[in-house]
């Protein structure tokens, strides 16, 4: 094998490989010693197939596999021998001369290939036990173990009909309704059995006010006008009318907070049931806590590196964000200019993000990989089986789906993985407790706020690297699949639900299930 430089541009490397027709002859010669022992061919007792026949029957298509398997295997070879290693798939070009292909497939040329990759680059990390971290924490109060407690008795919540009542604050409504727009029904603007909260302020202005004292069996008109910002354009600042009946209405039945409440959530006591939702607030308190101080180590680690990257995964991964950002705008039946941004800049802003995620990448798999750090088959087990648990009755699916895709299986494995990067340096950082109030723990990050609506909220600043370049052996190209978390942020099909204002205010933790409709649900979907 020959291998000679034809190209190198930073990391872009172009290397011509010539693999001898001597070498190519002894590759074929053992295959096909290997093949006449595999092969059933009538007249000849198996293994006993004279060699020149065998060739004269298969020696095209043996050829055309040890071509296979001796390109894959120079190419890999060439790449190791210069002690790099590629950031993608190699990119392999044979020869377009069919003449000259096919003298090699007759064994009468050498084979000539070119070989061009991007070379990961050499990344020397910064001294972790340098990184400045501060570790943010905030008290349990008894002010939130309070609300907490308060939280689990609305769930608690039960109603009762009654045909004489009024609606007032509280009550749960049952309700069909149709809406019109200039005397047009619209999409999504119509509902059957719809069971909503009066006082909840999710509903678009007018349409709460315009139920309220309704009683079981009565008719309404409701005028009602969609908010000028509106997830849907096609319904935003409209005035809408709705034929609304009211089929129920039920008052509400809140349980007492005393011991016998707290027997029927499994705790001996009411005072053992604020123990338990003190410490579940710890534990909510502390994965914030552990978010904020791992953004502080990806920012610290995006600060200390400056390298340059494969310019092939900066795309792969600025398409993948972009691709997102475009269908979080389809489902809002919304554009690039209603964010009120030119695309350039837009572009501009997520091409920077892309370029975080793989320097952050790279660093993450690098400072893992000098660490030693492995994810154990246990560990991916049990992450396969909480991922089975995301869908009741269908785990059989989930696990065939991944025992047949190994490439999900990274998915699977890039968090595990970086978790215990994450560790690995804090072990080294030594970070330093700083005491909190609970908003400040609670608080976004402030680059949050550039991001366009749709998508804002799925850019975890917290995971905004999560692949797995360079590890073990693998691709170094697995981009593991960034569902965003999955939120669509109410840019479903608003289907069968009484018009929501589409904004959703912060909803505090544990509040209980979310009986009010919201724009963007299905029927019985939260």
């Amino acid at each position: 094998m020959q291998i000679s430089e034809s190209s190198i541009s930073g990391l872009r490397r172009e290397l011509k490989v010539v693999i001898g027709q001597g070498e190519l002859g002894e590759r074929f010669a053992t295959r096909l010693d290997e093949f006449k022992d595999q092969v059933q061919i009538r007249g000849f007792r198996k293994g006993k197939v004279p060699v020149a026949h065998l060739k004269k029957l298969y020696g095209r298509s043996v050829m055309a596999e040890v071509m296979q398997q001796a390109v894959e295997e120079t190419s890999r070879k060439a790449i190791e021998e210069r002690k790099e290693r590629a950031a993608h798939q190699p990119n392999i070009n044979l020869t377009e001369d069919k003449e000259e292909l096919e003298r090699v497939l007759a064994g009468q040329s050498d084979l000539a290939f070119t070989l061009s990759y991007e070379a990961l680059p050499d990344i020397v990390v910064t001294d972790l036990a340098a990184l400045k971290l501060e570790r943010p924490l905030a008290e349990v109060t008894e002010e939130a173990i309070d609300k907490g407690v308060a939280n689990l008795a609305e769930r608690a919540t039960r109603y009762e009909a009654e045909p004489e009542r009024a609606a007032g604050m509280g009550d749960r409504l049952t309700i069909d309704f149709l809406g019109r727009i200039g005397g047009e029904e619209f999409a999504g603007g119509k509902g059957e059995d719809v069971q909503m909260i009066v006082g909840e302020s999710r509903f678009i202005p007018g349409f709460v006010e315009g139920l309220m004292d309704a009683k079981a069996g009565e008719e309404r008109i409701i005028n009602a006008t969609f908010p000028e910002d509106y997830p849907q354009a096609q319904l935003a600042g409209k005035d809408a009318v709705f034929t609304v009946k009211v089929k129920e209405v039920a008052k509400a039945i809140k349980p007492q907070l005393d011991d016998e409440f707290a027997k029927t959530l499994g705790a001996e006591s009411l005072a053992k049931l604020r123990e338990l939702v003190g410490a579940r607030i710890a534990a909510e308190y502390m994965m914030h806590t552990r978010m904020k101080l791992k953004r502080q180590i990806l920012d610290a680690l995006d600060t200390a590196h400056d390298f340059a990257l494969p310019e092939t995964l900066v795309n792969t991964e600025f398409d993948a964000i972009w691709m997102q950002l475009q269908q979080g705008l389809e489902r809002a039946n919304r554009t690039i200019a209603d964010e009120g941004k030119e695309e350039a800049t837009l572009r501009a802003q997520y091409r920077k993000i892309a370029e975080r995620r793989v320097r952050l990448g790279l660093l993450i798999g690098e400072i893992g990989d000098k660490a030693k750090v492995e994810v154990a088959q246990d560990e991916l087990r049990r992450a396969l089986i909480e991922q089975a648990r995301r869908y009741p009755g269908q785990e059989k699916l989930v696990y065939e789906y991944y025992e047949k895709n190994p490439t999900a299986l990274l998915e699977l494995r890039a968090p595990i993985f970086e978790d215990k990067v994450i560790e690995h340096i804090l072990s080294h950082a030594k970070p330093i407790d700083r005491q909190v109030t609970v908003e400040e723990l609670l608080k976004p990050d402030d680059d949050e706020a550039f991001l366009p609506v749709g998508h804002a909220a799925d850019h975890d600043p917290s995971h905004d690297h999560a692949h797995d370049h360079n590890h073990h052996g693998h691709d170094h190209h697995d981009h593991h699949g960034h569902d965003h978390h999955g939120h669509d942020h109410h840019t479903h099909d608003h289907q069968g639900q009484p018009p929501a204002s589409g904004q959703e205010s912060g909803q505090e933790h544990d509040q209980g299930p979310d009986h009010a409709p919201r724009a963007g649900q299905e029927p019985g979907k939260s």
